[in-house]
C-alpha cells in the first residue's frame, strides 16, 4: 500500500536525478515489463491476493468459532465480493458510461480480489488440506496445458506472444465491455484461474500461523521452505511457460507465492519473534484503511493539492526535482489524511 500510495511514483521519479546507481535499479523495479519478464513492481498484486488468503483464515475461524455456520459465511463472503466488484466497475470506469456496457471495463483489480476471495473460501470451508492442495496443482497444470495444445484461430496451439495467445482469444470472444489492451485484458476471464491459487495458497499460511501447537521459529521455517520450494519450481517452469503477469502464467504464481510465502516469513519473524514493532506504526496507519487509499486515488488528485500547499518550498530548486518532491508531498497528505483516520478508529472495511 505504500507503493501505491504514492511511495512506487516517489522512488521512479528519482530515477537518473541522483547519479546512484541503486536508485535507479530500485526505480527500474517500479514499472512493469512489456510482455514476458518479472520486476517487483508485479509483485504487489498477487501479495494482495495471497495476503487476503492469509487474512481469510482467520476471519472464517472467528466466525466459526461464534457458531456461524459455512453457508452462513460464504453468504458474506458472496456479498464482499460483489461490492468489490461494484467498486471495481466505478473505479475503473469513471465517469461510468452506464447506458453503453459495452465501454465498460468489468475485468478490475478489485474484482479479481474478491473473486479470489470467494473462491479461497470455498475451497477452505469445503475442501480439506490435501484436496485445497490437489485443487492448486491441478487448476495450474490444466491452465498450462490450455494455453499450449488448444488451438487459437489464425495462430494455432503454443501461442504465447501478445497477439496469439489463448487468453486474448478469449477475452475478445466472451468478455463483454472494454478490454484494457483493446484486444486483450489481464484482469478478463480465463486468468481469474491460475490467481486464484494465491489465495488458496494463503488459507495455508494463514492456517500454519495459526497453530497453536507449533513453535514460533518452526513456523518461519515452514515458511521458508514453501517459498524455496515455489520459487525452485517456478524458474524450472518458467523455461518452458514463461514468468508472465498479463497472462497470470502458472510460473508467474509460483514465483509470487514463494516469493509471498518468504515476505510473511520474514515480517512474522522481526515482528511476532523479535518483538520489533515499533517500525510498523507509519505501515500500519497506511495498511487498515487499503481500500480507502486504492479509491480516494482515483477521486482526489492529492499531487495538485501538495503542489498547492508546499510548491512554494521548492520553487528555488532545480526544476528537475519538482516532480519528486510533488509525489513526497502528495504521500504524506495521504499518510497524514490516514492519520487522522486512524486516530479517530474509522476504518473502511468491506
Amino acid at each position: 500500500m505504500l507503493l501505491i500510495a504514492g511511495g512506487g511514483t516517489f522512488i521512479e521519479r528519482l530515477k537518473g536525478k541522483t547519479g546512484l546507481a541503486w536508485v535507479d535499479a530500485i526505480a527500474g523495479q517500479l514499472t512493469h515489463p512489456a510482455w514476458h519478464g518479472f520486476t517487483f513492481y508485479d509483485f504487489i498484486f498477487p501479495l494482495f491476493l495471497f495476503i487476503a488468503g492469509v487474512s481469510l483464515v482467520f476471519s472464517l475461524e472467528s466466525g466459526l468459532q461464534k457458531n456461524m455456520s459455512r453457508e452462513t459465511l460464504v453468504k458474506k463472503v458472496f456479498k464482499r465480493m460483489i461490492i468489490l466488484f461494484l467498486l471495481g466497475i466505478i473505479d475503473k470506469n469513471i465517469p461510468t458510461d452506464v447506458f453503453h456496457p459495452s465501454n465498460i471495463r468489468f475485468g478490475t483489480v478489485l474484482s479479481r480480489i474478491g473473486i479470489a476471495t470467494f473462491f479461497g473460501a470455498l475451497f477452505y470451508l469445503y475442501l480439506t488440506p490435501r484436496q485445497r492442495f490437489a485443487g492448486v496443482v491441478t487448476i495450474l497444470l490444466l491452465y498450462y496445458a490450455a494455453l499450449f495444445l488448444i488451438p487459437v484461430p489464425g495462430y494455432g496451439a503454443g501461442d504465447i506472444s501478445f497477439e496469439g495467445n489463448l487468453v486474448g482469444w478469449f477475452d475478445r470472444t466472451f468478455m463483454p465491455g472494454r478490454l484494457l489492451q483493446k484486444t486483450y485484458d489481464e484482469n478478463a476471464l480465463l486468468t481469474q484461474f491460475p490467481a486464484m491459487c494465491l489465495t488458496i495458497l494463503g488459507t495455508f499460511a494463514g492456517s500454519k500461523l495459526r497453530e497453536t501447537t507449533s513453535a514460533g521459529t518452526a513456523k518461519v521455517t515452514w515458511l521458508i521452505g514453501c517459498g524455496v520450494v515455489s520459487i525452485l519450481i517456478a524458474l524450472v517452469w518458467g523455461m518452458h511457460f514463461p514468468v508472465n503477469k498479463h497472462l497470470w502464467s502458472s510460473s508467474f504464481i509460483l514465483l509470487t507465492a514463494g516469493m509471498a510465502f518468504l515476505f510473511l516469513a520474514l515480517f512474522y519473524y522481526v515482528i511476532e519473534i523479535l518483538q520489533w514493532r515499533r517500525w510498523t506504526f507509519f505501515f500500519e496507519v497506511i495498511g487498515l484503511n487499503s481500500i480507502a487509499i486504492y479509491l480516494l486515488y482515483r477521486f482526489i488528485d492529492f499531487e495538485k493539492t501538495a503542489k498547492m500547499l508546499f510548491g512554494g518550498l521548492y520553487n528555488f530548486t532545480d526544476p528537475k526535482w519538482h516532480d519528486v518532491f510533488s509525489a513526497l508531498g502528495a504521500l504524506g497528505l495521504i499518510w497524514w489524511l490516514m492519520y487522522f483516520l486512524y486516530k479517530k478508529r474509522i476504518f473502511f472495511k468491506i
